[in-house]
């Protein structure tokens, strides 16, 4: 039996739950009280170099969270198409009546590693098409649900990348730049309906093995920094001189997913060990 929690009731959906920080998130959530709706896109894309979450992972973590006592569905689905999209949302919809979180956290951190000059036309599109336009997609489908239920938290997970530049990471850097301006323009269009919308921004996350992460190792090649130093390489640049672990962004996730949060909305919070304040 699971004792009261802050997300006790409520139903979470959660995109890019495979791995990594998604994971964490899903795991938190579940430990928090929530039941759940995970999906990943279970298949690779073109353009992108390295390989994303399949659907086994997506099922480990399925029931890793069960194992926490919620209940858990599953579905696989690619945030760039919206019919797929709008099915996940009914999904849950038919199998919990309502959603209460949606946390976007489908993104790809590459193609990258190039000047800004040097991106192809495709590098762009792919890029602003996952990050920002498969966080609007999700936000879309379940509009009409939260807004009908007069409550509802959406946490766009940007990324540090959303509040500052990067050398070689353009496409990147503007996606999450735009992912934060989405959060802060629904978050104004959905207030009067009582439907919050925040922005979580990470700094340099450690690669978890038991999240699977990976995302320093892929950053750290589209640089060229030597994948066994890579670690060592994004601490200098902390000023806690330490890397963020997967449980700190979720347990930031849970409380803008939570009633403790009811008056934060077009927030922009980051858990980057105050990279962003120098």
């Amino acid at each position: 039996m699971r004792t009261a929690a802050p997300l006790t009731g409520k139903v979470a959906l959660v995109t890019g739950a495979a791995r990594g920080i998604g994971r964490a998130c899903a795991l938190a959530y579940a430990r928090a009280g929530a039941d759940l709706l995970l999906t990943d896109i279970g298949d690779d894309l073109d353009g992108v170099p390295y390989p994303l979450g399949t659907r086994s992972q997506l099922e480990y973590t399925a029931r890793m969270c069960r194992e926490e006592g919620g209940t858990v569905s599953t579905a696989m689905a690619d945030v760039r198409d919206l019919e797929a999209v709008r099915a996940v949302v009914e999904g849950a919809l038919d199998r919990f009546g309502r959603i209460d979180v949606l946390l976007n956290n489908a993104g790809i951190a590459a193609p990258s590693g190039k000047t800004v000059h040097d991106i192809t036309p495709d590098e762009w599109d792919l890029m602003l098409d996952v990050d920002v336009s498969g966080a609007w997609r999700m936000i879309r489908a379940v509009g009409a649900a939260m807004t009908a239920q007069r409550a509802g938290s959406v946490i766009n997970v940007a990324s540090t990348a959303g509040l500052v530049g990067y050398r070689h990471f353009a496409g990147y850097v503007t996606a999450k730049h735009a992912l934060v301006g989405l959060t802060k323009a629904a978050a104004l269009d959905l207030a009067p309906f009582g439907v919050r919308v925040n922005a979580l921004c990470p700094g340099s996350v450690r690669d978890d093995d038991a999240a699977e992460g990976r995302m320093l190792t892929e950053i750290a090649r589209s640089l060229e920094v030597p994948v066994q130093e890579h670690e060592e390489t994004f601490v200098a640049a902390q000023p806690m001189n330490r890397l963020i672990e997967p449980e700190d962004v979720a347990g930031a996730a849970v409380w803008l997913g939570s009633d403790d949060s009811r008056q934060v909305t077009g927030s922009t919070v980051t858990v980057d060990g105050g990279f962003t304040s120098r």
